[in-house]
């Protein structure tokens, strides 16, 4: 599915919540804005609510806490010319980033807090993967980077744009896109389990190859329907602490493209 993070039902259930204030738009609102009422001078109270900018800043914060633990799980890989070693306790973060993230879906105003956490698990992970494709493959890592960047700033522009418009039945392609995506790896890594082997997958054949195109199309288009959840989340005027929730989601889905670029061009190196 989408971003569970950024998804329609979040933005409804902090509607129905009634976390977005008395005088807010009903949960119809996370789709059509409606002007909060204004008593003037009769009610001069003013609630804070999220903001474009709000939602830079977090994810600014996010990404600088990834950066650094990143470096920390970078240097934690025991490489020699025979072969390169993981962390025994890279587990540790791994299942502890999961756990981040199912908490801050469930519980959005802990974000504030399972944010930060998550990002410093996630970067713990990444930079320990990031580790071992770069003594695989040098130089892969800062291309992967770069490319993410240019895919981020990409989408980006075409939703501002209105290059690309985000309408029902886009986010319903992309839904099922990404459900078939997970599906299908859930399935993979099963059969893994059971010393069942889908090569083309993970194979550097064109099949191999352009599965991982798709995958990385899939995680891009993620992030228009993440850009639009954002400025409809921003016209309703939901809570100060979505700032830190959407900021959150928005990692979850770089971070998934990251990683399946870097996978892609692993499969080009070989």
């Amino acid at each position: 599915m989408p971003n569970p993070a950024l998804n329609d039902e979040t933005l409804r259930k902090i509607a129905r919540e009634g976390n977005v204030g008395w005088a807010a738009p009903d949960a119809a609102s996370a789709a059509t804005w409606v002007q909060p009422v204004d008593d003037g001078p009769i009610s001069p109270y003013r609630r804070a609510t999220m903001t474009t900018g709000g939602v830079v800043s977090a994810s600014a914060v996010l990404l600088a806490i990834l950066m650094v633990t990143g470096i920390f799980g970078w240097n934690s890989v025991e490489a020699t010319p025979a072969e390169v070693r993981f962390p025994g306790w890279i587990i540790l973060p791994l299942l502890a980033g999961f756990g981040f993230a199912i908490a801050s879906t469930f519980r959005p105003h802990w974000a504030r807090i399972t944010g930060p956490l998550f990002a410093a698990c996630q970067g713990l992970t990444l930079g320990a993967i990031s580790a071992v494709y770069q003594y695989e493959y040098d130089g892969i890592v800062v291309q992967a980077v770069g490319l993410t960047v240019v895919v981020v700033a990409a989408m980006l522009f075409a939703y501002a744009t209105r290059l690309i418009r985000v309408t029902e039945r886009l986010r319903s392609a992309v839904l099922v896109a990404t459900l078939g995506v997970g599906v299908f790896y859930m399935v993979s890594l099963v059969l893994r389990l059971l010393s069942v082997n889908m090569p083309f997958i993970w194979d550097a054949g064109p099949l191999g190859i352009g599965f991982s195109l798709v995958v990385v199309g899939v995680a891009a288009f993620n992030l228009l329907l993440d850009f639009d959840l954002i400025e409809r989340g921003t016209q309703a005027g939901l809570p100060k602490y979505m700032e830190w929730y959407c900021a959150f989601g928005l990692m979850v889905t770089v971070v998934w493209l990251y990683l399946e670029i870097l996978r892609l061009l692993g499969k080009l190196r070989q």
